[in-house]
This record gives structure tokens, sequence and C-alpha cells, in this order.
């Protein structure tokens, strides 16, 4: 310890309070406690309790500030506020980038709609869910639609007898409160039973329903007992998919814990009016040497932070630490009490074990797709180093192919990839410039030639400035030299390709792709390399040789498309865009254009006289050209 922290420690208050661990003036991480005295003197002590990653934090810490409080609850909520400010980097951070829909409702407006949103706002509406994807959420809008037919335009209704209703009060879909069909009140009635229907309150729709269709059918309309009977089985297919887990009443989010040795995955499930509604999961990175007590604790502080409807309950697969604290933290966010527990028996208890076994479920997946995603990447990288014989595992994977309709037009393209995966933004494209007609050989040759020139002038000019990575610089653009080179076609691109690269003065790994077998050809090896149709290391190096050509194609093409686009209009000097609008536009066509005289040109805004006979001068000494050659 530096005499800074030695003094600062000395003085330390035993009130409660929030402590911001410093490195080099970055604030690192951010904690509360009820004794700042002892919690804070505990992290520079030596003891083998503490974690990895606290011993690495604690190794970096060079100052420190403390802000006092009163409560412990006061600390509570400056931590998550300080928290949400500075992201510091040892916390437990909730990187939350899903955005699950909900139904809203909003009973403070006259004729209130449902609305599918995807944050919850600090207004007066009601939300329901979160539901899991657009399916589920428009398949309940569904039903709604057909049982309560509320409106569902956007904008405010103002009733008018005399406006003619929509199409969807034709269907029975809505009410029309927009042409006065329906009363403020009643209209009202039938939002309440819509909550109360989202609040899992289904039994008085289903039993309503019921009573109508057999009116109906009593009365033989036997059309709109058909109907009902519809309707009566979409809310029971529906609450039915619902009814996976059926508890006593009441909104509860039930959460556990899932870790490795590296990272921890919470899962959250949803329970509103006693039914299971849906669930999400959070992956925290590095947290999976953490308790599950700290690593809830801290998701907790941040997860309602987002806006999301707090229920009365929360159910834990092991109460978070301070936890009274966090229930009056949740309680005042919430408007009323929020309790936190931890089951130890009956259905509560068997809801926290399927939610940790879709905790373990879903970090054993994401470890898989990890897996799964290194193996196309970096180890298809690391496989190659070994096929090839390379010095090193190839970082920066570059990929050529020339594009041409029968010379016409000739293009290269230059795609790269970086540890395996697609570097879009490092793509470039090239107009073969030095060689006519169709050689692919020759401009291979040029393109690469150019490429690698540009990189040997690019690391000369970054030399000269002392920003080469010896020195601290970073190579971007074309001075990042690849580490392999792939051309596409066989040994003799191949061979043009590695002469180019020679010319340069580079000696950088180089290899062919043939398409007809996918053989690898390598300089000075009269033997391709035939690698298994499942290998990851030719999957890789059959990705790059494909974009480099659908890379080439699509440029090819555009330049196609552009040149077919051409106008006679653009060889003439002097007129440039606007004036062959103002052209176009009096004359309506270029057949038009070229038979005109001088005067009659000189109509066209911009047109004047000099103008005019420069384009009556074109067009008819061009005419003339091609009547002379066609008489001769």
């Amino acid at each position: 310890m530096n005499e800074t922290l030695k003094v600062k420690i000395s003085k330390l208050p035993t009130c409660p309070g929030c402590y911001l661990m410093k490195s080099d003036g970055k604030i690192i991480y951010v904690g509360k406690a009820v004794n700042l005295k002892n919690r804070v003197s505990q992290y520079f002590h030596q003891s083998r309790d503490h974690t990895v990653k606290v011993r690495a934090m604690v190794s970096r810490i060079d100052d420190f500030d403390i802000v006092l409080c009163d409560t412990n609850l006061e600390a509570l909520i400056l931590e998550c506020n300080l928290i949400k400010q500075h992201r510091p980097q040892y916390n437990i951070l909730l990187k939350d980038d899903k955005h699950y829909p909900y139904l809203k409702i909003d009973p403070t407006s006259d004729f209130p709609r449902i609305e599918i949103v995807r944050r919850i706002e600090k207004d007066k509406a009601k939300y329901f869910g979160p539901y899991m994807g657009t399916t589920g959420v428009r398949e309940v809008m569904d039903v709604l639609r057909h049982i309560f037919p509320l409106r569902t335009c956007q904008g405010e209704i103002v009733p008018n007898p005399d406006r003619r209703p929509c199409l969807h009060y034709q269907l029975g879909e809505c009410l029309a409160p927009c042409a006065g069909k329906v009363k403020k009140e009643e209209y009202g009635k039938s939002v309440q039973e819509v909550i109360d229907f989202l609040n899992g309150k289904s039994e008085a729709v289903e039993k309503r329903l019921k009573n109508d269709m057999l009116d109906a059918s009593a009365n033989l309309n036997f059309e709109r007992a058909a109907e009902l009977r519809d309707r009566l089985s979409a809310v029971g297919k529906l609450m039915e998919r619902q009814k996976a887990i059926n508890v006593k009443g009441g909104n509860r989010d039930i959460l556990a814990v899932a870790s490795d040795s590296l990272d921890a995955m919470v899962e959250v499930l949803f329970v509103r009016g006693g039914l299971m509604i849906g669930a999400e999961n959070y992956t925290l990175e590095g947290e999976g040497d953490q308790t599950p007590a700290h690593i809830l604790g801290e998701f907790l502080l941040q997860y309602y932070e987002e806006g999301r409807q707090i229920p009365e309950e929360v159910l834990c697969m092991e109460l978070p630490e301070q936890a009274e604290d966090l229930s009056a933290f949740l309680g005042e966010r919430k408007g009323s009490g929020v309790v936190i527990r931890e089951p130890q028996r009956g259905t509560k208890h068997q809801m926290i074990e399927m939610a940790v076994r879709n905790a373990r479920d879903a970090l054993d997946k994401r470890n898989a797709g990890l897996s799964r995603a290194r193996e196309r990447t970096i180890g298809a990288c690391e496989a190659l180093q070994g096929i090839l014989n390379l010095e090193k595992v190839p970082r920066r994977i570059e990929g050529y192919d020339i594009s041409n309709t029968q010379g016409v037009l000739s293009v290269a393209s230059m795609v790269v990839a970086i540890n395996g995966e697609a570097a879009s933004k490092e793509y470039r494209r090239f107009r073969i410039k030095t060689v006519e007609g169709a050689n692919d050989f020759a401009s291979m040759n040029e393109v690469l030639t150019r490429r690698l020139t540009r990189a040997k002038n690019e690391r000369a000019e970054l030399e000269e400035k002392g920003k080469l990575p010896e020195n601290g610089g970073e190579l971007t653009g074309f001075a990042d030299i690849p580490d392999l080179i792939v051309i596409d076609g066989g040994p003799q691109q191949l061979r043009f390709a590695r002469t180019a690269m020679q010319e340069v003065g580079f000696d950088i790994p180089i290899i062919g792709l043939a398409k007809r077998l996918d053989e690898i050809f390598v300089p000075d090896s009269e033997e391709s390399i035939l690698l298994d149709r499942k290998s990851p290391a030719l999957h890789l190096l059959q990705r790059v040789r494909d974009e480099s050509h659908r890379f080439g194609i699509t440029y090819h093409r555009n330049l196609r498309q552009k040149a077919g686009m051409h106008s006679s209009l653009e060889d003439i000097p002097g007129i440039g865009p606007t004036r062959r609008r103002a052209l176009l536009s009096e004359f309506k066509s270029i057949a038009n254009i070229a038979k005109a005289t001088p005067e009659e040109l000189c109509r066209a805004e911009g047109i004047g006289e000099a103008q005019a006979q420069v384009i009556f001068d074109h067009y008819h000494s061009k005419a003339a050209t091609e009547e002379k050659s066609a008489s001769n």
C-alpha cells in the first residue's frame, strides 16, 4: 500500500456509506457498506478468502474515495446511481440489450387501446408481460381482439355519430368509439375486463363467453354461437399454454444463478396472476467465482432500474446480500411493499428449481455456442497454421478475386478476415488499369502489386513518424500486412500472384483455392492439399474465397449498370447534370434534342446560344459521321 492508502484507511469512519476504488484516477469499483471502516479495510488484508477477481482489483488500487450516508438504504440507492454513472470495470454490470415486448394499456385515456411496446415508461399506464418474442405477444393480441373489441387505431378519439366506422367494426373487432357506437362507461368496463384477463383472471371471461354461446344457440343464432365457440377455444388454448405453473395468485419474479469457472448466468421467470408467462436470461461475464447471494444482490440493484414492472414478491435461490435493504429499495421504486424470499419447500421452491435448471441450460447452450464459434474462427486459424506449416497463427487473412465480362470493366476484390471473422470495413475493390482483355493472371499481378506497394509506402511513412507497433503505434488499412493471402484459382494464378508479391519485396504465405475440388495449392509444390469436407479450416478458406467472389461480382455488376445507363448528353462538353435535366424536361427525349435546331434548344432553361450550338454540332456531326460510315 502507498502512503495515501494507509492514511485514508486509518481515518475511515464506522458509519454507512459508499466507497469508490480508483486506479490512476479512474473508478474501477463501487461498493456499499454498513461500516465503512471494517468493509474497506478487509480489501487490504492478506486473505485466502479473496477471490481471484478481488485480488486482481486490489493490486491495482492506488486511491479511494468515500461518500457518507445516514442509512443503509441511502447507501444502496447511492451505489446503484454510481454504478450506473461510472460503469466500473470490477462491478457486476448488467448488459441488457434485450427488450422483450409488453402489452400496454393507459386507463387514464377516455378510450384506451392495447398496444405492443418494448420499453416500460414511468407513466400511469399498465404494462403486462414480458412476452417471449413478438410471435407470442401477437398471439395474445389476436385473442384479445376477438374477445374484447377495443380500438387499435392511434390518435385521440373524438366521438362523431356522422363518422363511418372502419372495417374492424364490421368484423366485430372494435366497438367504434370514434363513431359514437359505445359510451365511455361501457367501453371502460371492457378495458377493465382486459386488465383482469391479462392479470390471469380468465374464469369470468370464459364463463361469460360460454353463457353467451349457449344463449345464441338457444335462440337459433348458430352463426353467433359458432363465433363465440371459437373465441372460447382461443382463450382456453392461450390459458392452457400459460398454466405450465399455477400458484395461488399474485405477481412474482423467480431468480436463479448458474456459474462455471468463468461466467455466471442469471435466469428470471415471470409469474403474473399466478401464471408463468415467460423468462429471460442474462450473462454476467467474469463473475463465475462469485457467490449466488452476491450476484443476485448486484443484479437486483440494476435489473429493475431499466423500468421493468416490479412484482410484489421476488423469489431467489439464495437470499441476496442485504436483502432487507433491497426490499426497501424496490418498494420505494414500486410505491408499495416488495418481499424478497428464499423458499425452502413447496410450489415456490419447485419454481426455484425450475429456474436453476433453466439457468444451467442457458449457460450450457451459451458455452456450446461460444465453443462452436471459436472452432469456426480462432480454431480454424490455428488449424491452418499446422496444415500450411505457417510460422504463426494467421490473424489477418486476405482473399482476392478478379471479375470481368470478356475483359470489359475488369475489377478485383480484396476481402479480409481477422481472427477468422469477416472484417467488412477492411474490404477494398480495384479497377484494373494496365491490363486489356480477359487476362486474370496479369490482373491478379497488378492488384497485388498495387496493394503491397501501398503497404510498403504507408509503413515507410509510419516509420518516419515513429508510429510503428514497436513504438506503440497501430497498423491500419493497407499498412496492416496479411498473415495469409488466398487466391481464387489454381497453380497459374498462384504463380502470378506470388511473383507480384516478391517483386514488391514481401514474402507472405500465399495459397490458391481452386473451385472444382476445393484443392489447396501452395508454392513450390506439385501436389495439392485436400482437406476433409467438414474441416473448419477448409470452411474458413471457402468463406474467404466465396466472399471475395461475391464482393467482386457485386462491384462489377454495379459498374455494368452504370455503363448501361450512360446518356449521350454526358459526352457533350459543358453540359452538366443541371443542363441535362433542363433539356430532358423541355424536349422529353434524347431523340427530340438531337432533332432540335439551335434556336429551339435555347428554350431549355440555362441553355445559351453557345451551348445550343455545341449540342447541335455534337448530334449533327455525329449523324453525318454515321451516315458516311454507312455509305462506305
